[in-house]
């Protein structure tokens, strides 16, 4: 009997599959104080660009049942603060750092992953897909197979680290993204962003926010995406992390059983910065209880699954 949790995911050995998510996660050291770090085996850092990002107009951020809808807008103090700043502070801390990439063209999203491949602090990258790319009208990458495959193959040949593609929920075909990533060179994928939404104030008559449309993350959204991490392994057998809704051991479980090997805690950490231990060990009692041979036995073995 092994109650170990440690895994492998997208080419880093993690301590526990507990990674804590982008933007939710801020630049790591928000988080020192509140969080056990020891049960958290990546942090994802908060999405970085080539030049700062100013974001959207406040309101940011709306409650929505079983779920938040943000329109942060990418906000980030760019690049060079970033190195400068951000990742001296990460000196120290106990698990892996992944910095999350975000960009308006091709050519930004590669400059930024050269520079961070140079940086000791940074373990792997994580690229944000869903932003629009200006070089083809606004579509965001992710909405355009060939081109996101392009994008990837780019980061790919200057990364020198492991490459995670953090995919779009609301795609037409998931699988065929999914495939593009692969296939330009990604490491591991990210399934999924937060689903398009809006809040209303019938009272004001008025959007909530500022920009009228956020994305909505919590658990509103992990049956969404637990059946898109069960199609997406099911068909390509890819290394995934999973991300929506994970607030409790259960969840975590729920994903790893349809495929994921990690899984991402966002908005949990704002009702409860203890999540990602009670989490932790939630997944040490089940592998226990169950006398699994580990966790990442659980990875796809989803009882009654059709082949």
């Amino acid at each position: 009997m092994n109650a170990e949790i440690k895994v492998e995911a997208g080419g880093l050995e993690l301590a526990t599959p507990v990674v804590l998510a982008s933007g939710c996660a801020g630049y790591g050291d928000e988080w020192l104080e509140l969080v056990d770090l020891d049960a958290v085996g990546a942090v994802v850092l908060k999405g970085v660009s080539l030049e700062p990002w100013p974001g959207n107009a406040p309101p940011r951020i709306a409650e929505a049942p079983a779920g938040v809808i943000n329109a942060v807008g990418l906000e980030n103090v760019g690049l060079d603060t970033l190195v400068r700043e951000k990742l001296p502070a990460l000196d120290g801390l106990p698990c892996k750092v992944v910095a999350n990439v975000v960009g308006r063209s091709r050519d930004e999203y590669r400059d930024v992953c050269s520079a961070l491949a140079a940086e000791r602090r940074v373990d792997a990258l994580e690229l944000n897909v869903s932003c629009p790319n200006v070089e083809a009208r606004g579509m965001a990458f992710c909405a355009d197979a060939e081109g996101l495959r392009d994008l990837v193959a780019d980061c790919r040949d200057v990364a020198g680290k492991p490459l995670w593609v953090k995919l779009a929920p609301m795609v037409t075909d998931i699988v065929a993204v999914a495939r593009a990533a692969l296939d330009g060179g990604a490491d591991a994928l990210t399934i999924a962003n937060t689903v398009p939404a809006m809040a209303v104030n019938v009272e004001a008559r008025r959007a909530v926010l500022g920009n009228v449309y956020g994305g909505l993350s919590g658990p509103a959204i992990r049956p969404i995406n637990l059946r898109l991490v069960h199609v997406v392994y099911k068909e390509t057998g890819a290394d995934l992390i999973a991300s929506g809704g994970v607030d409790g051991w259960r969840a975590a479980a729920a994903y790893i059983l349809a495929g994921a090997r990690a899984v991402q805690v966002g908005t949990a950490l704002f009702d409860n910065p203890g999540a990602p231990a009670e989490i932790v060990a939630g997944l040490k009692e089940y592998v226990k209880r169950e006398m699994f041979d580990g966790l990442s036995f659980l990875v796809g073995k989803l009882r009654g699954d059709r082949k």
